[in-house]
């Protein structure tokens, strides 16, 4: 039994088909970030009201024979899979077993099977106790038709404004449950307080129950009436429940108003991220100061860019004129990791005041992927180097770069006017780098096979690896991830990026 299951685990931890298989539906059932899940969840939000409406019209009218086939038979069915799947795909059975194993051999302990199927059922008991499972589990028990009303909470994983109200509760989890503990110690005082005082005077409560359901409605105001005091006694009682169950709900309202408040920023911000994600090539802002502004003005990145600043004044007044921008902390891990799914279509700019900041959004950057490209500014030339060393692909400093074309302005004038328009692309022709990708036809040719003057562009350079090569030798063979040089009209460029991509012939 021991080699057996030890056997079997390495199996599945070696099998590419298995690991594949589960990763696709663990996408498609769990991983919001998989871009395609949205359609499977409108699918089963569909199938959730198509069972639900089935059941409502059935209650006074005639349902035809093959609604209630689809809806007992098939959804059912279909829910029954999800839930084996969702079972299935919760953790990873064959890397306890492989754990367990190490250990044994660590410790030079006899391995046991019984342990390891034990730490296996309690990792899937935390899934089959957790409230959406149990809901999942009740809205496929096929004995009793009308509990399968339950279907319509399954809505609770599928939509994602009742997720985050949801989730707005499990935030103030222990408030409310001493509230709601609260509540019903009032209504059993009260219940059997009145139950005592009127239930052999009073007419209309014959049970425990009928008292526990008059505490319910007068502690949280509803007050049908069908159910009054009749004695000096439960009349006081009366009082103090209402009263008592009035603060409850008042405190509760208050309760919830602030938790609502408190999630409001972070939901904006999630929203704010999600529409970045689905766009190519998009740039994080790290600090929103003055060179922030000049970016921005000087360089229109279409929508394709979020700014991350930590000052709430600082953000609101950023959000005020007009920029995509969050609250929060570049330099923690989580932050920047909301961003893993494209980290490679990524830019990051780190432009907050402190060195020390910089260099921890670049570490954090390059943490999580080494795909990121990281241009950071520094505050003096000493700085430089932490930052290569810390990752940065580039680094500005702004004090040195102003004073170097402000001399080459007063000394050389003729060749200031010729950078600033090919850096600006305010002239007729301007510099652009052109990235070598392993698709591209020109991966293998050589540079002297390539009529640059067809094209009407310049080549200046090539970049391979950490090394620039100017005016490089014509008998070079271009090799994928190669970095082009070209200086053009911006029509040529465009051109020749599409020709070499094989878009056009």
């Amino acid at each position: 039994m021991q080699n057996f299951l030890v056997k079997i685990a390495f199996f599945l931890y070696r099998s590419k088909g298995y690991n594949q298989t589960k990763k696709f539906f663990y996408d498609y059932l769990e991983n919001n970030e998989k871009a395609t899940k949205h359609y499977i969840d409108l699918f089963f939000i569909f199938l959730i009201l198509f069972s639900v409406f089935d059941l409502v019209h059935s209650v006074k009218n005639e349902t035809p024979y093959w609604i209630v086939f689809v809806d007992y038979y098939i959804i059912t069915t279909i829910f029954i899979i999800e839930y084996i799947l969702r079972l299935w795909v919760h953790g990873s059975t064959h890397h306890i077993i492989i754990r367990e194993h190490e250990k044994s051999k660590f410790l030079q302990t006899n391995f046991s099977s019984k342990d390891t199927i034990k730490n296996i059922l309690l990792e899937k008991w935390q899934y089959i106790k957790s409230p959406i499972a149990l809901i999942d589990l009740i809205a496929i028990i096929p004995i009793y038709r009308e509990i399968r009303i339950i279907r319509i909470f399954k809505l609770t994983r599928y939509i994602r404004s009742v997720k985050q109200f949801f989730d707005v509760l499990k935030s103030k989890y222990f408030e409310l449950m001493t509230l709601a503990i609260l509540l019903l110690f009032v209504i059993g005082v009260a219940g059997v307080s009145m139950y005592t005082l009127e239930g052999n005077i009073n007419s209309k409560i014959n049970s425990l129950l009928d008292a526990f359901y008059w505490a319910l409605i007068t502690a949280t105001t509803v007050g049908y009436g069908d159910i009054s005091p009749v004695s000096n006694m439960g009349k006081i009682i009366s009082m103090i429940t209402a009263v008592v169950g009035l603060i409850i709900i008042a405190f509760g309202t208050s309760l919830m108003v602030s938790a609502f408040f408190e999630k409001l920023g972070e939901i904006k911000d999630n929203r704010i991220i999600d529409e970045i994600k689905k766009i190519d090539n998009f740039v994080i802002i790290c600090g929103y100061g003055q060179m922030t502004k000049m970016l921005l003005r000087e360089d229109d990145f279409d929508g394709k860019y979020i700014i991350i600043e930590k000052n709430p004044d600082v953000a609101k007044q950023g959000a005020k004129d007009g920029y995509n921008i969050i609250m929060d902390d570049a330099s923690k891990h989580n932050v920047l990791e909301k961003f893993k799914n494209s980290y490679s279509k990524i830019s990051l700019i780190c432009l907050v005041n402190n060195d020390i900041e910089n260099i921890y959004i670049t570490l954090n950057a390059k943490s999580i992927s080494k795909d990121i490209m990281v241009v950071a500014r520094a505050s003096n030339a000493s700085m430089e180097k932490k930052f290569k060393i810390a990752g940065a692909d580039n680094v500005i400093v702004p004090n040195i770069a102003a004073n170097t074309m402000l001399l080459t302005a007063i000394n050389n004038p003729i060749m200031y006017s010729a950078m600033h328009s090919l850096l600006s692309g305010k002239n007729a022709a301007y510099l652009d780098e052109i990235k070598v990708l392993g698709y591209d036809n020109i991966v293998g040719k050589k540079i002297a096979d390539i009529d640059f003057k067809e094209y009407k562009l310049l080549l200046i350079g090539l970049k391979r690896n950490d090394d620039f090569i100017f005016n490089p030798n014509r008998e070079m063979v271009l090799e994928s991830d190669d970095t082009l040089l070209v200086m053009g009209l911006k029509i040529s460029i465009e051109y020749f990026h599409r020709v070499i991509q094989g878009s056009l012939s």
